[in-house]
């Protein structure tokens, strides 16, 4: 990521993660504060960056994109705090999950605030922005509808786990399309939205972001396998100890020999020794599984690029590009 990138990046976060603190406060304190520790605790806030400039390419302001862009980040934190309960986490971005710092209770509370605010800051402050009121309307039927499309896609990755076999490609790209790129696809056409852009352009926006969304997903996969422990906070092949039935995974047992398939097995989901993980991981990485899983999120990207190629080269296109070439790219 170069400098002049990663500074946009950071400049928005603050100015987003200003927003969003600026409306989590009430009483009792705990329950905000555990509502908020999320977007305490950092992130590169890609979703909202995804709504301001997809707001920006129909000449919409930042102004009336951040209600919308708060929005989509309230709901990917109430995922993340009731994900973190589902699946038992103790550690997100290297700090206590809100269920272990803040109890059971506070943390399905603190949830169901976020994705109560996420409308309200959709309605109220959007109507304060002077967003028309049927774009209003429109921007809360997509963002519901990405909700839904959220917990049923979570609904069929509990269903894998608790599945001996292994989901198909379909059903795992599936799956993503719904747990992860629903919530892009919605950052995407709910930014156009805000700027009162038309039904195509909306509809273009969204195909952009389904893409972006499943793209970003692939590649976190991958992360889960691959990725630096410095960076993720989590040990080496960390999906593959959880007995996360991941994209690089089911790749890698299409792909493996019968004994680089039972050696992959005979470590999935057991809490066993890091040399017989550090080995899996090699295996996977000798079947060339990274380049195999970036190429699928490469050609997720160029649909995505192709859904917007008729747009002028101007700065808010170029940023969403930008984004889209970060995601696949990224190893972190």
């Amino acid at each position: 990521m170069n400098s002049y990138f990663h500074k946009k990046i950071e400049k928005n976060s603050q100015q987003v993660n200003r927003y969003i603190i600026s409306l989590l406060y009430g009483k009792p304190d705990d329950l905000y504060e555990a509502a908020s520790s999320y977007i305490h605790s950092g992130g590169k806030r890609l979703r909202p960056l995804m709504v301001i400039k997809s707001c920006e390419m129909f000449n919409g302001s930042r102004l009336k994109a951040l209600p919308a862009a708060a929005a989509v980040e309230l709901i990917h934190n109430f995922s993340l705090v009731h994900d973190d309960i589902m699946d038992n986490d103790e550690i997100r971005h290297n700090i206590e999950t809100v269920h272990r710092k803040y109890g059971l209770p506070l943390a399905i509370l603190a949830g169901d605030t976020l994705f109560s605010m996420a409308f309200h800051v959709i309605s109220y402050q959007g109507m304060k922005n002077k967003i028309p009121y049927e774009n209003i309307v429109q921007m809360i039927s997509k963002l519901s509808h990405a909700c839904v499309q959220v917990c049923e896609g979570q609904a069929l990755d509990v269903s894998f786990s608790k599945n001996k076999e292994f989901p198909t490609e379909i059903e795992y790209i599936d799956m993503i399309n719904k747990k992860t790129a629903a919530l892009f696809q919605a950052s995407c056409a709910l930014g156009a939205l805000s700027s009162g852009a038309k039904n195509k352009d909306v509809k273009n926006m969204d195909n952009f972001g389904k893409n972006i969304g499943i793209a970003f997903q692939l590649i976190d996969d991958l992360i889960g396998i691959v990725g630096d422990p410095k960076f993720t906070g989590k040990a080496v092949g960390n999906d593959l100890r959880e007995g996360k039935k991941t994209y690089p995974i089911l790749l890698a047992l299409n792909t493996a020999n019968e004994g680089d398939r039972q050696s992959i097995l005979d470590v999935f989901g057991k809490r066993t020794s890091s040399e017989k993980i550090k080995n899996a991981v090699k295996i996977i990485s000798a079947l060339q599984i990274e380049d195999k899983v970036r190429k699928k999120a490469i050609s997720h990207m160029k649909i995505a690029e192709k859904a917007i190629q008729n747009y002028p080269d101007l700065e808010p296109k170029k940023t969403l590009v930008e984004i889209a070439n970060f995601i696949v790219k990224r190893s972190r």
